[in-house]
């Protein structure tokens, strides 16, 4: 197989003043930091609001930065090459750097300028997949928050580190917000996998309904034939090592989750799928085969490809349906997975 080729595939499995005024004119700070020129002295002083500066825009990096703690919106990130961490709002702007503790204190003033109170009761956290970043869920978050539901968008760097250090940074997140009392979660392809070993070394008291989208419960055939790839692995990394359908791949190795969980894959409908490569129906990257864990309270198929699962309007409102009343779909039967079925997954 061609490097381009692998490229392509290895692809596919893939954001004030605070004195009085006592002069006729003064320097009053804006929001962006600059100066204009107060009038007169007699003119009666307006309530006072604390400084919003902008702070510095950054490119997002998410393949190097994973959550550390979580507050409406604002993240404290740790970068896994060099260690160091950085405070961002929503909009991936940069407010502090350097120490965890520096980084805290910085957010603690924002709380306090802004009183922003803590996490707390139920969130719905979205976990995304190898290569991608919580911006893919940007439809199906408002989808949620339209729906009444708290959303914490979590990053990750999926093609550093392995699955079990992304549990680590998701229950370092989780960890965060002491007053929040349960987690949902919607997870996409190996996010999936995150959470199932989330659960598995840190417990599952708190998690309400996990709801998975092309999760490769039984791993994937496509890690299988890009396995030794070289290009393969630079590109997706130690995690995507993991994927492996076999004895060796981390799907093999997880024991069934202790919370209440659907599956919603993708697929044709048919024994041809979407990729050639992948025996029976599949979503282009994962078979509908191995995406079926024993234990599901409901199952769905959706004809939609792997990377856009979560865009689909069939699967937003399904989500929404199975995260309030523990079915997908309100108007039929459910489907769940009862039985165990074959260990092997996309291949044999």
């Amino acid at each position: 197989m061609s490097h381009a080729s692998a490229l392509l595939m290895a692809g596919s499995m893939i954001g004030c003043l605070s004195d009085p005024l006592s002069a006729t004119t003064v320097a009053i700070e804006n929001p962006y930091g600059k100066s204009r020129q107060a009038v007169d002295q007699k003119q009666e002083p307006q309530p006072e609001s604390p400084p919003r500066r902008r702070g510095t825009k950054t490119l997002g990096g998410r393949q190097f930065w994973g959550d550390r703690f979580y507050c409406h919106g604002w993240k404290i990130q740790q970068n896994v090459i060099t260690g160091h961490h950085r405070l961002i709002d929503d909009k991936d702007f940069r407010f502090a750097s350097g120490t965890f503790d520096v980084c805290r204190a910085k957010l603690k003033d924002i709380q306090r300028a802004r009183k922003l109170k803590p996490m707390a009761g139920t969130v719905v956290v979205l976990v995304h997949g190898l290569v991608r970043s919580s911006k893919s869920f940007r439809a199906l978050s408002r989808q949620l928050q339209q729906a009444g539901l708290q959303v914490i968008p979590f990053d990750y760097p999926s093609t550093r580190i392995k699955v079990d250090e992304s549990a680590e940074f998701l229950h370092s997140t989780l960890m965060s917000m002491p007053q929040v009392d349960r987690v949902h979660f919607v997870v996409h392809s190996m996010g999936g996998l995150v959470v199932r070993r989330y659960g598995e070394k840190y417990g599952a008291e708190s998690i309400g309904r996990v709801v998975m989208l092309g999760v490769p419960n039984s791993g994937a055939r496509m890690a299988d034939i890009l396995r030794g790839n070289p290009l393969f692995k630079a590109v997706l990394g130690p995690a995507g090592q993991e994927l492996m359908s076999d004895a060796d791949g981390l799907a093999a190795r997880l024991s069934t989750p202790k919370f209440e969980f659907a599956v919603i894959a993708g697929g044709r409908g048919n024994a041809q799928g979407f990729n050639p490569l992948i025996p029976g129906d599949d979503d282009g990257t994962v078979s509908v085969r191995s995406t079926r864990l024993p234990g599901a309270r409901d199952f769905a198929v959706v004809p939609k490809i792997h990377s856009f699962l979560m865009n689909d309007s069939r699967v937003m409102q399904m989500t929404i349906e199975f995260l309030n009343t523990g079915r997908l779909r309100r108007d039929q039967p459910r489907q769940p997975i009862k039985s165990p079925e074959p260990a092997e997954s996309d291949g044999d």
